[in-house]
């Protein structure tokens, strides 16, 4: 694919986001990988498993492309964010896989359409339910990233391991007082400004 051309770039920033989230599981055990860490449960190996159901009704079902993968976390009769989590039967290798599936199976309706392309998410209020393969790319990007950011706090609650990307992780330092001394003056801030909130000008 021409690396010139606007669905090459969308494409790009796509699959940035997919290195991301595979690269914050890297040496975690399976308990790590499924434990929630937010009230609302976010855990690293469940936003994986939503992702890939995502990517694979996107670039599926809304173009008549169904990748045929079954997915019961999502058939009617599902309890609530059953794609949200990994049940103890399913390993780590096996959600890792179906996200790569997915991606392989993304990259195919990518490949194969035009932006410009029209299609139908079935999930979505019929009024905005049709869409453009542009519009798709933009959508999933967006989820994608999202969901990348919430992988990124979740692993650091973990073990304090942080970074935007394998091989940049974009921090200015990686030495722990450099960043305890750092969180110290934010606190302080926080104190101060909060302070001036009640003391009024």
């Amino acid at each position: 694919m021409d690396a010139s051309k606007p669905k090459a770039d969308l494409l790009r920033y796509l699959q940035a986001a997919r290195d991301t989230l595979l690269w914050k599981l890297d040496g975690l055990g399976e308990y790590d990988l499924r434990r929630p860490l937010t009230p609302t449960g976010t855990n690293l190996l469940g936003l994986v498993k939503h992702l890939a159901s995502v990517e694979l009704g996107y670039f599926g079902e809304t173009f008549g492309r169904p990748s045929g993968e079954p997915m019961p976390w999502i058939a009617d009769g599902a309890d609530p964010n059953d794609d949200m989590w990994a049940t103890a039967d399913e390993s780590r290798e096996q959600i890792v896989e179906l996200y790569r599936r997915a991606w392989r199976h993304s990259d195919a309706t990518i490949e194969a359409l035009p932006l410009d392309a029209t299609g139908r998410v079935p999930w979505w209020p019929r009024e905005r339910s049709e869409v453009t393969l542009h519009q798709i790319l933009i959508h999933v990007i967006a989820e994608a990233h999202r969901h990348a950011g919430h992988a990124d706090i979740v692993r650091e609650l973990i073990d304090g391991a942080a970074g935007m990307r394998d091989g940049n992780t974009n921090l200015p330092s990686d030495e722990a007082a450099w960043w305890e001394e750092y969180r110290t003056h934010l606190e302080s801030v926080a104190r101060e400004a909060a302070g001036r909130e009640w003391a009024g000008p």
